[in-house]
């Protein structure tokens, strides 16, 4: 039987009430014992590494995620982090670009309900998330409703239902049917393994910002940021569509190194900079075209090209890769 690790970091899944709120306190194992089927399965240990909740979560925990898995990493086959919800789908990005060259699979999954709460929704994405972890399949992904998400696509969508993630411009890899696990024929080519050597890279720059702009922003914002950032995520309207007058702004912070990302507020079908004409004005500017990309990944995928490349050419070149 395969050997999985099974990393807790907190989160929904992992909270009880203390009088005051939910707040993370269940140990591990004790998550464990409400699944002992999986145990038929596969060889699970079971480590926790932070009780947190994951509104909480930064690039340090991050990069504590990433240091346990190349800790432990010729020690076993697979890899399960419970994780809290909310920022799920960013750490999914993140560990999509720190792990680097990963021939395994690494599943993040939580729930909207605690794991000892009834009806809870823990148990099947714990016990999915462990399936799925036994596959030959390699790179980072998210397990929830029985969906396997690719990490860099995932999004939470909804607040309290089950089915709180989807993937966002590109098919669900696998879905999970009796335990059987069933994959989407256009995705399962783009993840096995590499055949490279494992290594983790954690740093990130936190000199970012997002903004999403709305009918009758004050553009001097970006002025007034200008000098602490450098990176800025611009969420645009539809295709890309942005006031005319903010092309002299944007003008001003790529002058000044500072990496422009354009992005849209639509959840679907991405960004175009060559319809309208304050679209392409703004590709003048050298701008990164992000696609369609979530803004989950575009934030962590900035955060990381920021911090291991060293001219704005080559972060806009890998940024504007969708790499699936």
């Amino acid at each position: 039987m395969k050997r999985i690790l099974l990393i807790a970091t907190g989160g929904t899944i992992a909270s009880k009430d203390n009088g005051n709120g939910l707040t993370p306190s269940i140990d591990v194992n004790i998550l464990l014992d409400y699944i002992p089927v999986i145990r038929q399965m596969c060889h699970v240990t079971g480590i926790s590494i932070m009780n947190i909740d994951s509104s909480n979560m930064n690039t340090a925990y991050i990069a504590a995620i990433s240091e346990c898995i190349m800790k432990n990493y010729n020690n076993y086959d697979g890899f399960v982090i419970t994780h809290g919800t909310d920022t799920c789908a960013y750490t999914a990005a993140a560990l999509s670009y720190q792990l680097v060259n990963l021939s395994k699979p690494v599943i993040l999954t939580g729930s909207q309900l605690p794991i000892d709460a009834e009806g809870t929704d823990a148990v099947i994405n714990l016990t999915h998330a462990l399936i799925y972890s036994c596959e030959d399949i390699s790179g980072v992904f998210l397990a929830f409703s029985g969906k396997l998400i690719k990490g860099t696509c995932a999004k939470k969508i909804k607040t309290k239902s089950f089915d709180a993630f989807e993937s966002i411009n590109y098919p669900v890899i696998a879905t999970i049917q009796n335990s059987t696990v069933i994959y989407n024929n256009y995705t399962s080519k783009a993840v096995r393994n590499t055949g490279k050597k494992f290594h983790i890279e954690t740093d990130m720059c936190t000199d970012i910002a997002v903004i999403s702009l709305f009918p009758g922003i004050d553009l001097r914002i970006f002025d007034y940021i200008n000098p602490s950032c450098r990176g800025i995520i611009i969420e645009g309207y539809g295709i890309g569509g942005m006031p005319d007058n903010i092309t002299e702004y944007i003008h001003r912070l790529t002058a000044g190194n500072i990496c422009v990302v354009v992005t849209t507020q639509c959840l679907y079908e991405g960004v175009r900079l060559d319809i309208y004409e304050v679209g392409r004005n703004l590709a003048k500017e050298n701008v990164i075209n992000g696609k369609s990309m979530t803004l989950e990944n575009l934030t962590m995928k900035l955060m990381w090209s920021l911090a291991h490349f060293n001219n704005m050419t080559d972060v806009k070149d890998f940024m504007e890769k969708e790499l699936y």
